[in-house]
């Protein structure tokens, strides 16, 4: 039966310093949920309780959790192979959860009635535009020189030698529609395929999840929405300023049509500011685009350092320790 997956919920990874990491994602426009001795929670400026954990470790990736809409569908979970039974969740937010592996050894989390919060408000400078000149009238606000504004998550990109069971692993046990399949020379020789959740005639993000062709697995990067181009480019400024490690953009998109800018942390994990993604829903035909035809209209040509960058390697995960401060 099917899984009903709702969206993306967050990436769970690991760093040796969590006052740096936090100084990093504070910086990249996330908020604090809940820090405890061993992990760091943080949130966006939405409804969501958090939608990033950074564990107390060696540098590596735990798990990708994806929350999904009822407890039937965490049932439905437990009998894809490998399974671990529903298990509460006891940490931050609290919630449900069926551990899953996927092909290439990532655990993956489905989580179902993570608590919510509600969203924190921010200045937004709205935009005129000749279809609508006067969606900003009396109003001369300038923006701060702040971090952006991260709403939510957006997508995960894993690296992997084995693209083929990769794609197949999402696409039979979480029930995943290929988008796009981007390839150099014949069609067989698949470079990338983007993946997003199937709502049936409910439009969803382009990509909820991209399967890239690496010499070896990890995560290549998380990505993050945030407010609009004046957040991404705000975002770009006070990151840069920081003395960040910048990797490419700010560029346009072809699969997903995304505004977007890329960045490392302080331990090698890179992520990704972006706004405006197409929607599409399930009737939406697979795309096949070859490399070439990949480059967006504007922006900074895809650089080597974004394209080789090392990936996270998958680490061996067991729930924080939750005591510490709040």
């Amino acid at each position: 039966m099917k899984i009903n997956l709702q969206d993306i919920a967050y990436g769970r990874v690991r760093a040796p310093d969590l006052d740096l990491a936090e100084k990093f994602l504070l910086d990249f426009g996330m908020l604090r949920a809940q820090r405890t001795d061993t992990a760091l929670y943080m949130r966006g400026y939405g409804t969501g309780h958090h939608l990033h954990v950074t564990e107390l470790g060696s540098p590596g990736v735990a798990s990708l959790a994806f929350s999904v809409e009822s407890r039937e569908d965490l049932e439905r979970a437990t009998h894809i192979p490998g399974a671990s039974a529903i298990e509460d969740i006891n940490e931050p937010g609290g919630g449900q959860r069926v551990r899953l592996t996927e092909f290439n050894g990532i655990c993956i989390e489905m989580v179902s009635d993570v608590e919510r919060v509600n969203p924190t408000a921010f200045q937004m400078r709205v935009m005129n535009t000749i279809a609508a000149p006067n969606n900003r009238m009396n109003d001369t606000t300038v923006m701060p020189r702040n971090p952006a504004h991260v709403h939510r998550i957006g997508h995960a990109v894993i690296g992997t030698p084995d693209i083929e069971d990769t794609t197949r692993w999402f696409t039979e046990h979480l029930g995943m529609l290929i988008s796009d399949t981007v390839y150099e020379g014949q069609k067989d020789n698949v470079l990338g395929n983007f993946l997003r959740i199937d709502k049936g005639a409910t439009p969803v993000d382009h990509h909820t999840v991209l399967i890239a062709r690496a010499p070896t697995a990890g995560l290549h990067h998380l990505s993050f929405e945030v407010s609009d181009i004046d957040d991404v480019m705000i975002g770009h400024e006070f990151l840069n300023n920081a003395g960040y490690t910048h990797l490419w953009g700010v560029s346009r998109h072809v699969q997903g049509g995304q505004i977007a800018d890329y960045w490392v942390d302080p331990f090698g994990v890179m992520f990704e500011h972006w706004t405006d993604s197409d929607r599409i829903d399930a009737h939406h035909p697979h795309r096949y685009l070859t490399d070439e035809e990949s480059e967006g209209p504007w922006g900074q040509i895809v650089t080597p350092k974004f394209k080789y960058h090392r990936l996270t390697p998958q680490v061996p995960w067991t729930p924080a320790g939750l005591k510490g401060r709040a």
